[in-house]
């Protein structure tokens, strides 16, 4: 597949994605674990069909450590018994945030109780930061047909 418009090495492409990567940063730099970071990043790549997100971030999240029976479930987290009830309080939120147009309402009154028995107010803010990042992250790359597979872990800093 070939990309409709390049990004890397594109320098005004590089002005307005430096701007994600520097949220992207700032949001990693907070108390919210980095495995679930990844999880996140993961589950909203899945419901978008986001390739080029998905190899990076199940690259990276292997590199980091986690199983690949993890990566494997991520899609049927409610199912599978290898989430903490952190995480799947975390990926809950993510559907419902990637899914916002889908409900009435957004993200539900009930989905916000769970992540917040888990996560402080900087863990929150880390988290709905993250959900909104990625989901801008899979929106540029599905539109411009972004290709996927060849990514190395790290390759990005």
């Amino acid at each position: 597949m070939d990309a409709r418009l390049q990004l890397i090495g594109n320098p005004f492409a590089g002005k307005i994605v430096k701007h994600f990567i520097a949220v992207d940063r700032e949001a990693a730099s907070s108390a919210l674990p980095a495995a679930t970071q990844e999880l996140v990043k993961i589950r909203a790549s899945q419901i978008n069909g986001c390739a080029g997100c998905l190899d990076m971030h199940t690259k990276d999240a292997a590199h980091a450590g986690e199983t690949s029976v993890r990566l494997n479930l991520v899609a049927t987290w409610r199912e599978a018994t290898v989430f903490t009830e952190a995480e799947r309080a975390a990926l809950e939120l993510t559907e419902q945030g990637t899914r916002i147009a889908d409900a009435a309402g957004g993200v539900t009154d009930e989905a916000w109780a769970r992540a917040a028995r888990h996560y402080d107010e900087e863990q929150l803010t880390a988290l709905v930061s993250l959900i909104a990042l990625i989901n801008a992250f899979n929106r540029l790359n599905v539109m411009t047909r972004q290709p996927a597979g060849d990514y190395q872990p790290g390759q990005f800093g």
